[in-house]
């Protein structure tokens, strides 16, 4: 039997076997007995009986077609990888775009699979064995349903597949936010001076992301008005509405234009400077070293524990584009509950007005 040779973009291959020649297709890959750790092995047919090289080469693609209904062979996940990279992966935010490269590394294991033979099974497995939380697997799940939509729209697969893969369930723990004490700290380290401590004040009182804070510039800022236009990253509901000011952050505002750079930036653009400063406003305020997108849940959080300030009030304050958003970012205490449920008032039978 001589040496199978290739054709070109995975066409097949030809040899010949005694006096006859032989056609020969993979139609996929599998992992031996469904065992992902093991090496895949490819899935041929093969047709023989050629009197001819040529003969053989042409049957190629009539055998695929037979076997598959398909005159060429399905792409692997890779070739979907690449067209999504290169196109609808754009339209996204970057942090979005960097969590999906690593959810396409985490995939390795069925990169070079053709799509058409990944199985239900083969998703779950590949998700379960290289996500063991919530969040990661999510990302997974939702790349692989893009992928799997442009797969779907050159009719190679069932696009619904990626979403019969099982999440690990969600144990987010609360996000720790500034105590009033420390908070009082913070307002004590600016009046003595500090503008540092600026940094978490703002975003505290403003529900401001760490971003925006760092890119905040003069001309956005509307202080007869108490609002900040324009600043608002990452979804389209923050691009739009502006951040409002509180009556107690617009002298601190005042302070910060006074002491702008002269390229208008409240901060000086560079983004480890800026960490620093504001961790070296903890550290000073005798705080603990919170990250900064924990300001934004404090804010969160005391605009829910308020009876006067309605959710849609909140997601406007926000920036949400729904109240549902309540449920990850505000974190009420124990405390906070007790008073909620205390201001249910006693039915008293004494004082109730009989009929």
């Amino acid at each position: 039997m001589s040496k199978p040779r290739s054709r070109a973009n995975g066409e097949g291959s030809i040899y010949r076997r005694g006096n006859v020649w032989e056609a020969q297709i993979i139609i996929g890959w599998k992992f031996p007995n469904n065992d992902i750790t093991r090496p895949k092995q490819p899935i041929k047919v093969r047709k023989s009986g050629f009197a001819t090289k040529r003969e053989a080469a042409e049957y190629l693609h009539i055998l695929r077609e037979k076997k598959t209904g398909r005159s060429q062979k399905a792409p692997d996940l890779t070739y979907y990888w690449k067209v999504y990279s290169e196109g609808e992966i754009k339209k996204l935010s970057k942090s979005k775009s960097v969590a999906y490269g690593i959810a396409w590394k985490r995939l390795e294991d069925i990169q070079l699979l053709p799509v058409d033979q990944i199985t239900v099974q083969t998703l779950r497995d590949t998700v379960s064995k290289k996500c063991k939380t919530y969040y990661p697997a999510k990302d997974c799940k939702n790349l692989l349903s893009a992928l799997f939509k442009l797969a779907g729209a050159d009719g190679y697969v069932d696009k619904t597949l990626p979403s019969y893969i099982i999440l690990p369930e969600l144990e987010e723990k609360e996000r720790e936010i500034f105590t009033e004490e420390e908070q009082k700290s913070l307002w004590k380290l600016y009046e003595s001076g500090n503008l540092d401590a600026a940094i978490p004040l703002f975003m505290l009182y403003s529900g401001a992301m760490p971003g925006e804070t760092m890119r905040l510039r003069v001309e956005q800022i509307d202080l007869d008005k108490q609002q900040i236009v324009g600043a608002g990253l990452k979804t389209k509901t923050r691009r739009s509405i502006p951040i409002m000011i509180a009556d107690c952050m617009v002298p601190v505002l005042k302070d910060l234009i006074d002491n702008a750079q002269p390229s208008g930036f409240l901060w000086p653009q560079n983004e480890t400077a800026w960490y620093e400063r504001y961790y070296s406003a903890l550290e000073q305020a005798k705080c603990r070293r919170l990250q900064p997108y924990v300001c934004r849940h404090g804010t969160a959080s005391a605009l829910a524990v308020s009876e006067n300030i309605a959710p849609a009030t909140i997601r406007r304050i926000m920036r949400w584009s729904t109240t549902k958003m309540l449920d990850r970012y505000a974190h009420p205490s124990t405390g906070d509950a007790l008073a909620g449920v205390n201001a249910i008032k006693k039915n008293d039978s004494d004082t109730t007005q009989q009929e």
